[in-house]
């Protein structure tokens, strides 16, 4: 054993020695090994801004979306990113390609793990129209959406076992890298439950998150670690979709 400016080195690890502090030593030679993941919401897309119920419907990005990509890019630029994942729609991977390009990551991996809620009936109807057709699913989706059930799509369990599932793969096939997931706000909603480790009847709680928001979590000894959650400081007011629009404040 050698003793040098207050540390021991004992076979190889090294332990620090905290003085009069009544803490146990810290092994170095079995450091946890971190694995971060970074969560972006897609931008605004078309049925955020014609308040369309938009699950699995494919739409574009608009304008703004377009300008929110490129501003979320902008602000990972130091951010280090071994990875790309994200949901298959064009909402969210044009997104991602942005982010791609910024980093100068060639690929990027689609998994349809990552996509929306299945709204079934849903799909394409225009929010205003969803409490007079489904009155009682329209409340579930309100005030208890951990019971809701999409007509004939998926309920938000099994979109919360499915996003649950799919981040675990991800997690498990690139420990100890830097994850970028680019995704939606009902699943995000959903995983942000399961990584705050809430009861599933919390999921009220859960505030949802502006476009292009930015959840950086890590990902250490089998628990996660909240670093940021929901920030859209990269967008200025006139960007945010969240500074036009108030529903997301009733649901808070």
């Amino acid at each position: 054993m050698l003793a040098y400016a207050g540390i021991l080195f004992i076979g190889g690890d090294t332990l620090l020695e905290c003085g009069e502090c009544p803490r146990p030593l810290i092994l170095l030679g079995d450091v946890l090994m971190t694995t971060k993941i970074i969560f972006v919401r897609h931008g605004e897309a078309e049925g955020n801004f014609d308040r369309v119920f938009h699950g699995q419907t494919d739409s574009n990005l608009t304008e703004k979306g377009q300008k929110q990509a490129l501003k979320v890019a902008q602000r990972l630029r130091n951010e280090k990113i071994d990875v790309i994942y994200s949901s298959p729609l064009k909402r969210a991977y044009y997104t991602a390609k942005y982010i791609a390009q910024e980093k100068d990551i060639k690929d990027i991996i689609a998994d349809e793990g990552l996509m929306e809620i299945n709204g079934g009936e849903w799909e394409n109807v225009r929010w205003d129209d969803l409490p007079k057709k489904w009155p009682e699913e329209y409340n579930t989706w309100e005030c208890s959406p951990h019971l809701h059930c999409m007509p004939t799509g998926e309920s938000m369990k099994q979109a919360y076992d499915r996003i649950v599932n799919t981040v675990s793969n991800i997690v498990d096939a690139n420990k100890e890298r830097d994850i970028c997931i680019v995704t939606h706000g009902t699943v995000l909603r959903a995983l942000m439950c399961h990584i705050l480790n809430k009861p599933w009847e919390d999921l009220i709680t859960i505030s949802w998150c502006d476009n292009t928001a930015i959840t950086i979590v890590e990902f250490i000894d089998d628990s996660f670690k909240v670093i940021l959650e929901g920030d859209n400081s990269h967008l200025e007011n006139k960007l945010s979709t969240f500074a036009t629009q108030d529903w997301w404040k009733k649901d808070k």
